[in-house]
């Protein structure tokens, strides 16, 4: 299962505390089941509301071309003292994130 997103957690989160709130005032229970089941029902709100915030896209190993590349302007080889031309070594560009 992915991890949440800090837009998923805020939003549940914020549901679940607006959602408490209002309940509670608006039913004006006193009772502790009454609030057990307003808090209940605030959680499921703001789990429902945490899942359904969508998440962002992630971009494909080939989805947005190739970034990184040598330019036109940089050459790819660098003439030797013999007057022969050596290839540079190139660097792969970073194309990959590290996950936990």
């Amino acid at each position: 299962m992915p991890r949440p997103t800090a837009a998923q957690l805020a939003y549940g989160s914020a549901t679940v505390i607006v959602s408490t709130i209002a309940m509670l005032l608006l039913s004006q229970t006193s009772t502790g089941l009454g609030v057990a089941v307003i808090s209940a029902a605030a959680l499921a709100l703001g789990l429902l509301v945490a899942l359904t915030v969508p998440q962002p896209r992630r971009r494909g190993r080939h989805a947005a071309g190739r970034t990184g590349q040598a330019t036109a302007t940089a050459p790819a080889t660098a003439p030797a003292p013999d007057g022969h031309r050596v290839p540079e070594p190139r660097t792969a560009p970073a194309e990959h994130t590290v996950r936990l």
